[in-house]
């Protein structure tokens, strides 16, 4: 360890409000380990609700690691801890949090460069424990299962305990750790779960499930428990906001509070609507309790939700945050549920950017992915940025939609002309490539390849040029990385760790020594075949979502969540949760 990291460690702390301090003595020692830079991990409100969680028990102490770089191992830094500056093998136990796919290369440099063995089957009593959370490996855990000794499945606030309790009752005793944690619901413990039905050419699950599909013919049935993925029924019970201050993070002066979780709409592309079923939102009261908290640290009170604006209180919530002297900030809006209000609320408080995403540029592929916010509520929302004098408007678009032709190119930029026809400032607009991910109704879903996105990025750019529009793109060549990534199985953990260093030379040479294309993992499957992520019981049926599958199809939009939380039981996650 260099001083100057130890240097810089104080340095972070003494610009943090709300860090927690704690003596070992007599406590587990969590290291809680977010795999990309502290200016990215300390934008998690996640992150920072894991933080409090952790230290909430009086037999718990935990600090935070972050990524330092994939040049640190050159220069023989250690990867330590902010709170105490202490290596990583001090800690009893390293819970990773893995919010995107692209991290999963960090989490395996991170390992080495702690001198930690990176596959679980190599580490034994003398080294940490070593789990995961978060979006991305929730999804489909078999890429980095045989890394982690365990990963917890959904949402954390109700693991946490058991899982630390667990690890008291053991005392250091590395198997009975892991006997107790896979008999926690929604702790997948990867090595030791069913291996004998890993060992096929794909390493998934057999198709023959203790729980056939609601309307479907019952199967023969098989020893496989899958992973129920677990979710919070009641957030009033945990409240979900900015535990540590700092001015180092994209969020600086906010002070975050989650609304509300989940999405009702069912957009067929979006991973986090479909994972974090049913939607549920917090009440009013607490939320004010807590944006008066926050009002004695930051002017500015920052709302989290999949859809601030499909937040059934929206409206008063932001008159009374605004009579209490808060400025608002949001995390995201949908066009067809932002009112002029909201509108207006954003506007006094200083927002400089409107931000808005259209997903697509017409009403075919709009009711393909489900997106079914019209043109005229787009227009609208256009038309209040301008009202208001918004500084910036920022649009979002997908390409490669699932049936996306070049006329939808067409379309997307008369749109984005349209827009800039009535909106006369800053106007930017990004294209993201679409990567087809698990548990959503394209997860059969061929992904469109890197250079067809690559044209239809270039065309939209020389459509637009000469329009005073910027235009944003991400890479199609590292979405097709993370396309693997997202629907791959446990075979790509050696893909990772033949990787010495971060690139796509370096990604797809390992592809190639471990005998693996990307095609066959960004290929369209069939509806019957067995899929990596399946080991995993994420609530929604397979019938739900073939269905989907079948509407976007036929270019028409699916089912919503009815409106206030009423449980329907039509995609099932509700009525798993009662069984």
């Amino acid at each position: 360890m260099k001083w100057e990291q130890i240097a810089e460690a104080k340095r972070i702390l003494e610009r943090e409000t709300g860090t927690i301090f704690k003596d070992w003595g007599g406590k587990l020692a969590v290291a809680l380990i977010y795999p990309n830079t502290y200016f990215v991990g300390m934008s998690s409100l996640g992150f920072q609700t894991l933080y409090q969680l952790f230290n909430s028990r009086t037999d718990v102490v935990c600090e935070r690691a972050f990524y330092p770089g994939s040049g640190a191992r050159d220069q023989g830094l250690e990867i330590i801890s902010l709170e105490s500056q202490r290596p990583l093998t001090d800690f009893g136990l390293l819970a990773f949090t893995v919010s995107y796919e692209l991290d999963y290369f960090h989490v395996v440099d991170m390992l080495r460069q702690a001198g930690i063995p990176p596959l679980a089957e190599q580490r034994d009593t003398t080294w940490p424990l070593v789990i995961a959370g978060g979006p991305a490996i929730s999804a489909n855990p078999e890429p980095l299962a045989p890394v982690f000794d365990a990963i917890v499945i959904g949402e954390s606030e109700e693991v946490i305990s058991p899982l630390v309790e667990a690890c008291q009752e053991t005392l250091g005793e590395r198997e009975a750790t892991l006997e107790a944690w896979a008999a926690i619901g929604g702790i997948y413990v990867g090595q030791t779960s069913n291996l004998e039905l890993r060992r096929a050419k794909f390493q998934v699950p057999s198709p023959k499930f203790k729980d056939s599909d609601p309307g479907t013919s019952k199967p023969e049935t098989c020893n496989l428990e899958r992973i129920r993925r677990q979710w919070v029924p009641d957030l009033s019970r945990y409240a979900t906001h900015s535990m540590v201050l700092t001015p180092d993070t994209e969020f600086g002066d906010l002070y975050l509070i989650e609304i509300a979780r989940g999405c009702r709409r069912g957009c067929r592309f979006c991973l986090a609507g479909y994972l974090y079923r049913p939607p549920r939102e917090r009440p009013l009261d607490m939320l004010l309790e807590q944006a008066q908290e926050g009002l004695r640290h930051r002017q500015r009170i920052g709302m989290v939700s999949a859809a601030v604006s499909d937040y059934s209180r929206i409206d008063e919530l932001a008159t009374r945050l605004r009579s209490v002297g808060a400025r608002i900030s949001v995390s995201s809006l949908r066009a067809d549920s932002l009112t002029k209000t909201l509108v207006q609320a954003l506007s006094e408080s200083g927002t400089q950017t409107l931000t808005i995403a259209p997903e697509a540029g017409c009403e075919r592929l709009r009711r393909v992915i489900s997106k079914t916010q019209d043109e005229q509520s787009v227009v609208q929302a256009v038309d209040w940025a301008a009202a208001y004098r918004f500084p910036q408007l920022k649009l979002y678009f997908m390409i490669g939609h699932p049936s996306e032709t070049d006329e939808d190119m067409d379309a997307l930029v008369d749109l984005v002309l349209e827009v800039r026809h009535r909106f006369p400032r800053r106007l930017t607009i990004n294209l993201t490539p679409f990567v087809p991910k698990s548990h959503t109704p394209f997860q059969w879903a061929a992904m469109t390849p890197a250079v067809t996105l690559q044209a239809r990025q270039d065309y939209v750019k020389q459509r637009l040029r000469g329009s005073r529009i910027s235009v944003k793109a991400d890479s199609p060549a590292w979405a097709e990385v993370q396309g693997v990534l997202s629907r791959g199985d446990r075979r790509l953990a050696q893909v990772l760790l033949k990787m010495e260093r971060v690139s796509l030379a370096a990604w797809r040479r390992a592809l190639a020594e471990c005998g693996l294309t990307a095609e066959e993992f960004l290929r369209q499957r069939s509806l019957d075949e067995p899929l990596p992520w399946q080991v995993v019981d994420n609530g929604v049926s397979g019938a739900f979502l073939r269905r989907e599958w079948r509407l976007s199809q036929e270019e028409r939009a699916g089912y919503a969540c009815p409106p206030g939380n009423t449980a329907c039981q039509v995609c099932g996650v509700c009525e798993v949760r009662d069984a």
